[in-house]
């Protein structure tokens, strides 16, 4: 709200605040949508979203995860964040608990209350490099119903292995839960291989995947992404879905037709710079001592231990804003286990970001007990 405020008045604010792109959407895919308004796709669409499209993207899955997967297994979304809204709906009751991995992106809480369940944080540790271990899972899964987990994890951009995925797998199946798994930066994998929790035989049955094309391609004004699971719970989530948006603008399901066969070239054109300005951030950070790094092996964002400023993150993030012109999140804004933390965005263009990121390396070694 302050660096918000701060720019209307005329300041120059360097804005590291949201996951959004400094690229637009392809040429190619605003020329898709222009095409399809003029060509009369302005009408009622199907609820679950135009055949063609979802016949892509059960292939975009299948091909991803090796599970056979039809369009019938497939539900259009306007965004991933209704996806995870009407996936919760269909596979819990009001008053049933949903777990989330904390640190958690913002609206994880309060989409789970609006769905009705009561979201309750599993810590996830940073000496763990924010992987949740089972003995925490196991701790609080007694009871509840559902677990939301963010794969590529924001904000600290952690990428489960399949040791960690096959932990997961373990708690889903013992404690009867349904298996939630936002993939929104699955384009986005620095380190390893995105695997979805979905490949895994024994959740094929127990899992719901939320994608979109709002990171993987510039596109988050668009509101155009999907919810994959069994076809009993996408026929519960359309049934909803006829009362609540009552289907997806066509002429933007075409423009994400466009950007989806356009194939890995288009994304690599949006995440090789993310890719770079990461790998420029560890470069950097690499030089000093005062902030601690979280390793990010996906995702768009970097994530920063500040402790050492005697700053909590909250403290860090304003007092950067007032002398730097540069906005943050801090990291408690995620969790109470971001505490001291603050969440950078790879969301400005190349030099633009490496002079905030100086600033904010002086800034902390100013700011550091001596």
């Amino acid at each position: 709200m302050r660096a918000a405020q701060m720019a209307a008045a005329g300041t120059d604010v360097t804005f590291l605040t949201v996951g959004e792109h400094d690229l637009p959407p392809s040429e190619g895919t605003l020329a898709a949508l222009a095409a399809a308004a003029r060509a009369g796709h302005t009408r009622y669409t199907p609820i679950s979203g135009q055949a063609e499209l979802r016949d892509l993207v059960a292939k975009r899955i299948m091909d991803q995860s090796g599970v056979p997967t039809a369009p019938e297994n497939v539900l259009i979304v306007p965004g991933a964040q209704a996806g995870l809204f009407v996936g919760h709906m269909a596979v819990a009751d009001a008053g049933d608990t949903g777990l989330i991995i904390d640190p958690y992106y913002a609206t994880y809480p309060g989409t789970l209350r609006a769905a009705g369940l009561r979201p309750k944080p599993v810590a996830a540790r940073p000496e763990n490099g924010f992987v949740p271990d089972r003995a925490a899972l196991d701790a609080a899964a007694d009871g509840a119903r559902t677990l939301l987990i963010n794969y590529p994890n924001t904000p600290p951009g952690a990428v489960y292995g399949a040791q960690a995925l096959d932990r997961i797998a373990e708690v889903v199946l013992e404690h009867g839960l349904w298996l939630i798994s936002d993939e929104v930066y699955a384009s986005q994998v620095w380190q390893g291989q995105h695997m979805s929790p979905r490949a895994l035989p024994a959740l094929r049955e127990r899992t719901l995947v939320v994608g979109s094309v709002s990171k993987s391609h510039a596109m988050t004004g668009f509101r155009a992404g999907w919810v994959v699971g069994p076809d009993h719970a996408i026929d519960a989530m359309s049934d909803l879905m006829i009362n609540v948006t009552y289907g997806i603008s066509g002429f933007v399901q075409q423009a994400a037709l466009y950007a989806l066969n356009a194939g890995a070239a288009l994304e690599r054109q949006f995440s090789d710079p993310l890719r770079m300005r990461r790998d420029l951030a560890e470069t950097l950070l690499a030089e000093q001592d005062t902030l601690r790094a979280v390793p990010a092996a996906g995702a768009m964002y970097v994530m920063l231990d500040v402790r050492a400023t005697g700053l909590s993150g909250v403290g860090f993030a304003e007092a950067l804003l007032e002398a730097e012109r540069i906005a943050v999140m801090p990291g408690e804004s995620f969790g109470k286990a971001a505490a001291g933390h603050i969440r950078i965005a790879l969301s400005e263009s190349d030099d633009r970001f490496a002079a905030a990121l100086r600033r904010i390396i002086a800034f902390a070694e100013r700011h550091a007990p001596r």
